[in-house]
């Protein structure tokens, strides 16, 4: 069992936003549905989703970070996440249509990132912070100068 598991407070689309994620990730289904709680796993990870009202809203405070390993499935996922009305963000970051920040990152940034040269790893950030979603090409080129 997972000892801590995230919960999200949605106005009325917990059940709307667990099939959306659902629908999106690869190892992921719908363990139970209520009125007011959707249990759900993404990639084998246990989420909750309330139905808790208008009170309160998501923000950046909070993202959940997404490890991809090839520019393809961050190609996939950066869509798919912002479908119907997400908005992008800056260095792989996103809101997606219910609010919620999401970090798609490939692999090869924070090796890129963490390069023994500091002048290489310096050229990565650079060229990261020109970019919305993360190209892995461009940051390679960057890096090699």
């Amino acid at each position: 069992m997972q000892k801590i598991t995230p919960y999200f407070w949605f106005n009325n689309q917990a059940e709307e936003a667990a099939n959306h994620y659902v629908s999106i990730f690869k190892n992921s289904r719908i363990v139970d549905v209520t009125p007011m709680i959707v249990t759900f796993e993404l990639e084998g990870q246990r989420f909750l989703a309330l139905n808790g009202g208008p009170q309160f809203t998501f923000n950046e405070a909070i993202s959940l970070y997404v490890d991809c390993e090839t520019q393809e499935e961050v190609d996939e996922l950066w869509g798919r996440l912002l479908e119907d009305g997400g908005a992008e963000g800056q260095c792989g970051w996103l809101k997606d249509k219910f609010g919620v920040s999401w970090q798609i990152i490939p692999n090869a940034l924070p090796r890129l990132l963490s390069d023994p040269d500091p002048a290489r790893a310096e050229r990565a950030m650079q060229a990261m912070f020109k970019m919305r979603k993360i190209d892995v090409k461009g940051l390679e080129a960057a890096v090699e100068g």
